[in-house]
This record gives structure tokens, C-alpha cells and sequence, in this order.
């Protein structure tokens, strides 16, 4: 009842929507129930009088005329239904895909970590569309089913009460069925919304790595993969079509029921001279109105059960509550001068071993340190918990002398600028991936942003300027070029601390050598952590740290490190000979 109440809540802000959307099928469901009591008189009273007094047949004219225009109404009230009725639900759908982006921007990285991007994809596409359904047909199909079969009972039981208890003894076991077999289109419903999602999932990452896959010639290898998840997703869809199939063959069968029991017990009245043939023709009428909604409640319980299932998948994801969030009296961040203090910090990925124990190290404002040591030593996790991607377990992390946790998020990450080795670009224009740096930037100052990260001039070589599109992740950009446009979206944000995490370790030593200049400009002034491999790229940084898994081995400056013979030393003399 809980996800009722909130999908519920979705209709606030439409409720005028709804009232028309519900007015005009109440509209309808009274039309459909007067149109047998029309016949029943011009049967049962008019025609035979009509017989005897030839002025009626105005009355039966009018009344002609009056089904027609009854039915103009009604086929307008439809036209409303269907148009407004799926704008309700179109609305409904924008805002419910709004909540959950929106929440999705709240969740911590270890989320990210654990849910693949397809997954997440089918809840914000396939899973909301059939909500949307649901939220448009749901409301109105209730309340027409109820109305119409509320009235068209009321109206049998006046035609004649003895047919309408007869068919009032077959709906108790329609309804058993249809409770009966509910639960089980529902647990399908959901395992076929996981295989879609699976599938999805498997998408995504395979046309992600298309590249990969045929380098390998592993197109078979993937196609293989796809197979099995799609074989996963049919035997899904089995299952729901087979309990679809009973319920609604089951539908089918109750509905033939109430004809035939009408038809027999109303001819054996008949036989008995206890009831006339008009009567029975009217009930016949009323039947036909009786089971449309029937039908309609039939197409409702499968509609509700797959949005129920979607809207199901909708709350596990807002339910998931963000690891880290601001504290209540949290304050902003401000005039920071980029003092940086780990103090007794310990951290761990879940519940596994910890990759940070006990770290203690101070980082003066303005200086530079580097972060060296053997791959899975912490480095990156470290830098990390800086702007709070992560939460350390125990320690602290200070910032001027401010505890990380005591400050806004939002203040924290706009005061930090991080640069890595697989720089992300959005599929769109030169232009905008610079200026998400700080995206109320004039072109102006984006194009001094381009200019002091050495790339000015080779966007202005491209084909469109800074229009130029880069393609999917930045696809159609040099790996240095890619670099360099990151590093100009920093020089728009203007971060005083700053981190470099292997920023050029993919790049060839030419281009790192050219890329250089641009990290010691926009270094100039800021705290800066750089981590990086290739320890000739930092020896003229202010401070060198060693860290591994046993934590902080060594620290010093360059040349302070390599007499010591230590373990610097050791990686030093080591990447002279790669």
C-alpha cells in the first residue's frame, strides 16, 4: 500500500488533468448505460403505440436524433480521454523521470560502482513507460468499470432481478480467478523487467567495447553473450504470457458464461411465460454492457501489474539513501586557501580489508605533492576522499583547519579540481565540454580558458571551431587533445586545490612533454596532488610521498629520496630502465 500511496502522489500536481480525465469517463460510462434503457422504452412502449398513435413517431425521431447526438458527445469525451488523459500520463512520467535523475545525482560513487549504466537505463526508459500507461489508463478504466457495472447491475436488476442474481452467482468466482492468478503475473512481470535490464546492460557495455571486441576478434565471444541473456529474457517472457494467456482465457470463459447462463435461464423464463422477449433483449443489452468493463478491468489488472512492477523498480532506486550527504549544520566552504590535513585516516571499499590505515600527512597551501608508489597502494582512493567520493571509515580530512563532513558537498567539490588519466567528454561541442568547467562562462572566457591550456590553436585547425563535435567520449579527439580540453575546463572552474591522477600516463612522451607545460601553468598558486608512474614527471615536486599498502613508506623531496636507496629509489632507477 506504501508504493500505492506514492504513486498516488504523482497525480497532485494534474489533479485538474485527472478531474477531466475522470469527469469525461464517467460521462462516457453514463451514455453507455443509458443507450439499453433508450431501447427498452422505444421497444417495450414507443413501437407498440406507435402502431396505434402515428403522432409518436416524432417522440421516436427525437429520440433517434438524441442517441446521435448522445454518441457525438461521446465520441468527443473519448477524444479528450485519449489526448488529455495521455498527457496526465506523459507528465506524470516527465516528473517521476525527473525524481530519479535527480536522486541519481545524489548517490555516492559506490552506487556507480556497483549498478551498470544499462540497468539504470531500462528504469528511466522501458520501466517508465510503463508507468505512464498505468498513470493514464489506471484512474479512468477503474472508475468507468465501477461506474458502468455498478449501473448496468442497478439496471438489470429493475429489467428483471432473477437474471441479474444469476449472473451475481458467477462473478464472485471471476474474481477468485483473477486475485488468484494476479500474484503470479506480477513476480513474472518482474524477472522479465530484470532480463530487459540485463539485456540493456549487456548492450551498453558491449557497444562500448565494439572497439575492443574486434581487436580481439571476440565479435563471436559477444554475440555469444547476448544470446544467452536474450535466451534468459524469452524464457522471462514465457513465463508472463503463460499466466497472461490463463488469465485472459480465463476473462474470455467467464464472459461466455454470463451470455450462456442469460440465454438459458432467460429462455427457460421464457418457456414459463414469466418473462417477455423484451426484457430479455434489454438484458442481452445490459449484458453487453456489463462485460465491457469487465474486459476493460481484465486489460487494468495486466496494465497495473507491469507499472506496479515498474513503479516497484522506480522505488528501490529512490529508496537507496546517499552514502555521504550533507550534515544538517553543515556550512559552505569559502576564501579557501588549500591547506590539506589527513589525519589518523583509515579507510575500506564496503566491508573489505582496509586500503588506507592510519594515514597522517599534511600538504601546505600552494605546494605540490606527488603521490608515488606500486599500483593498489591507495593513491587514487586517497585523492578521492578529498571532495568526499568516498567516506573514510575513521580519521579525519581538513581542509584550512574545516573537517570535510562539517561543509557542503557542493561547496567542497567546487573548491577541488580533478584531472585523470580517462578524461570524460560529452557527446556534443567543443565549446560546451570547456565550458562545464563553469557553465555560465562567456565564449570569451572560454576561449582564454582553451588558450592557457595550449589548445586554442588546434581547435581553431578543426573543421568547426569550437562547434566542432567531439563524439561519444570525446572519440573524435587525440588522446593529448582530450587532455588539454579537460585541463581548460579546470582553468574555468578555477579550483585552488588540485589533483592530477595519471593524467598523462596514457599519453606518449611527446605529448606529455607538451602537456606538462599546461599542468605547471594551471598549477601555479593551488594545492596540487599529482599521482603518476612515471616519476620523471615529478621530481620537481615540492614534496614526494611513497605509498603503498602498508601505507606512507617514504617522503621527501626528489633528490633528499634517491640517496636514501629506499624504496623511491628503487621505482626511480627502475622506470629509467622501462
Amino acid at each position: 500500500m506504501g508504493k500505492l500511496k506514492r504513486f498516488l502522489a504523482y497525480y497532485k500536481p494534474h489533479k485538474g488533468l485527472l478531474i477531466l480525465d475522470l469527469s469525461c469517463a464517467v460521462i462516457v460510462s453514463a451514455i453507455d448505460i443509458a443507450y439499453p434503457m433508450l431501447t427498452q422504452y422505444i421497444l417495450r412502449t414507443l413501437l407498440p403505440e406507435m402502431a396505434i398513435n402515428s403522432a409518436l413517431m416524432r417522440v421516436f425521431v427525437s429520440l433517434i436524433v438524441f442517441a446521435f447526438a448522445m454518441y457525438i458527445v461521446r465520441s468527443f469525451l473519448i477524444y479528450v480521454i485519449n489526448y488529455w488523459g495521455h498527457l496526465l500520463g506523459i507528465r506524470m512520467e516527465a516528473d517521476i523521470r525527473r525524481d530519479i535523475f535527480s536522486h541519481l545525482q545524489e548517490l555516492s560513487f559506490s552506487f556507480f560502482d556497483q549498478v551498470r549504466t544499462g540497468k539504470l537505463m531500462s528504469r528511466l526508459t522501458t520501466d517508465l513507460f510503463e508507468i505512464t500507461e498505468l498513470a493514464h489508463h489506471g484512474p479512468e478504466d477503474v472508475l468507468i468499470s465501477a461506474a458502468t457495472i455498478l449501473g448496468a447491475f442497478t439496471a438489470m436488476m429493475f429489467v428483471e432481478w432473477r437474471l441479474a442474481l444469476a449472473l451475481l452467482c458467477i462473478v464472485p468466482v471471476a474474481i477468485f480467478y483473477v486475485i488468484r492468478l494476479r500474484l503470479n503475473m506480477r513476480n513474472a512481470s518482474l524477472k522479465v523487467k530484470e532480463r530487459v535490464a540485463e539485456i540493456n546492460a549487456d548492450i551498453e557495455s558491449s557497444i562500448s567495447g565494439a572497439r575492443v571486441a574486434k581487436a580481439f576478434t571476440n565479435e563471436s565471444h559477444e554475440q555469444d553473450k547476448f544470446d544467452k541473456g536474450n535466451e534468459r529474457f524469452v524464457h522471462a517472457k514465457d513465463s508472463y504470457y503463460r499466466y497472461m494467456a490463463l488469465f485472459n482465457s480465463g476473462m474470455e470463459f467467464f464472459i461466455a458464461m454470463f451470455n450462456l447462463v442469460v440465454l438459458a435461464f432467460g429462455g427457460y423464463l421464457i418457456y414459463k411465460s414469466s418473462l417477455d422477449p423484451v426484457s430479455l433483449v434489454t438484458f442481452t443489452l445490459y449484458i453487453a454492457a456489463f462485460i465491457q468493463p469487465l474486459k476493460r478491468i481484465a486489460s487494468f489488472a495486466e496494465q497495473y501489474i507491469l507499472g506496479m512492477a515498474g513503479f516497484s523498480r522506480f522505488c528501490e532506486i529512490m529508496d537507496v539513501e546517499p552514502e555521504i550527504k550533507d550534515k544538517p549544520n553543515a556550512c559552505d566552504l569559502e576564501h579557501v586557501r588549500g591547506d590539506i590535513c589527513f589525519h589518523d585516516l583509515t579507510f575500506a571499499y564496503g566491508s573489505g580489508r582496509s586500503v588506507l590505515s592510519h594515514i597522517d600527512l599534511d600538504i601546505p597551501a600552494g605546494k605540490t605533492l606527488a603521490l608515488v608508489g606500486p599500483s593498489g597502494g591507495g593513491k587514487t582512493t586517497l585523492c578521492h576522499l578529498i571532495p568526499r567520493f568516498y567516506e573514510q571509515r575513521s580519521g579525519s580530512i581538513t581542509i584550512d583547519g574545516f573537517d570535510t563532513r562539517d561543509v557542503t558537498i557542493r561547496s567542497l567539490r567546487k573548491n577541488v579540481g580533478i584531472v585523470q588519466q580517462d578524461v570524460f567528454l560529452f557527446a556534443s561541442s567543443v565549446m560546451e565540454n570547456i565550458r562545464y568547467g563553469r557553465i555560465d562562462a562567456t565564449d570569451a572566457e572560454v576561449i582564454e580558458a582553451a588558450k592557457r591550456a595550449h589548445i586554442h590553436e588546434e581547435i581553431m585547425q578543426f573543421p568547426d571551431g569550437y562547434d566542432t563535435q567531439v563524439g561519444e567520449r570525446g572519440l573524435m579527439l587525440s588522446g593529448g587533445q582530450k587532455q588539454r580540453v579537460s585541463i581548460a575546463r579546470l582553468f574555468l572552474k578555477n579550483p585552488p586545490i588540485l589533483i592530477l591522477d595519471e593524467a598523462t600516463s596514457a599519453l606518449d612522451t611527446m605529448t606529455e612533454h607538451d602537456i606538462q607545460h599546461s599542468f605547471e601553468e594551471l598549477s601555479k598558486g593551488r594545492t596540487t596532488l599529482v599521482i603518476a608512474h612515471r616519476l620523471s614527471t615529478v621530481k620537481h615536486a615540492d614534496e614526494i610521498v611513497v605509498l603503498d599498502e602498508q601505507g606512507i613508506r617514504e617522503r621527501g623531496a626528489h633528490d633528499e629520496l634517491l640517496d636514501s636507496g629506499g624504496l623511491y629509489a628503487q621505482l626511480y632507477h627502475a622506470s629509467l630502465v622501462d
